[in-house]
């Protein structure tokens, strides 16, 4: 089988396409209601975990950047998931010229700095392989755990807007110059 999308080893993390085997882990976090609570705002079903592992899959096959699994280089337990993808999300179009960084971490890896390490490491692979002039990322306003990872690696408030009847903010990060 072909698994789509790079290996990137951090510290303490590996990143890494998603299998088939990670599906009750993913399953487990997106059921979670403490994890879902700032994203979406309700927990999820195993078949719409399903279908997001699946669409994750796509992403790399299509996009050529997608979703990793997280996992603890030492443990080699789940700790959850990042990447980029385009969502086609319905508000500006400016927006989704770009693509969009997303992080959900189970609620038992929570405030171990995980968050921060594999995004910059998602981050430094970006730079390397997007030609993206920005990264954008979509945070609910009362997420400050995720504002604060987003301001550590780079992002800052570009604006708000109203996505499925609820207020988010929009954050940016621009590419980084090329060192002279």
């Amino acid at each position: 089988m072909v698994t789509p999308g790079p290996v990137i080893a951090t510290a303490r993390l590996i990143l890494r396409p998603h299998r088939v085997e990670d599906f009750d882990d993913c399953a487990a976090m997106w059921a979670d209601p403490g994890v879902t609570r700032h994203i979406g705002g309700q927990p999820s079903t195993r078949e719409q975990t399903w279908s997001r592992l699946l669409r994750y899959a796509g992403m790399w096959t299509l996009l050529g950047y997608g979703y990793w699994a997280i996992e603890d280089k030492t443990t080699h337990m789940f700790v959850g998931e990042l990447g980029f993808a385009n969502f086609k999300r319905d508000i500006d179009a400016a927006y989704r010229a770009y693509p969009e960084m997303g992080w959900a971490l189970a609620g038992a890896m929570h405030g171990r700095g995980y968050a921060t390490e594999a995004v910059r490491a998602a981050l430094d692979w970006s730079d390397a392989n997007l030609a993206a002039s920005h990264i954008m990322c979509l945070i609910g306003p009362e997420n400050q755990a995720s504002v604060r990872v987003a301001t550590k690696t780079g992002f800052s408030e570009y604006g708000g807007v109203t996505y499925r009847n609820a207020p988010a903010l929009v954050f940016r990060r621009p590419r980084p110059a090329a060192p002279a």
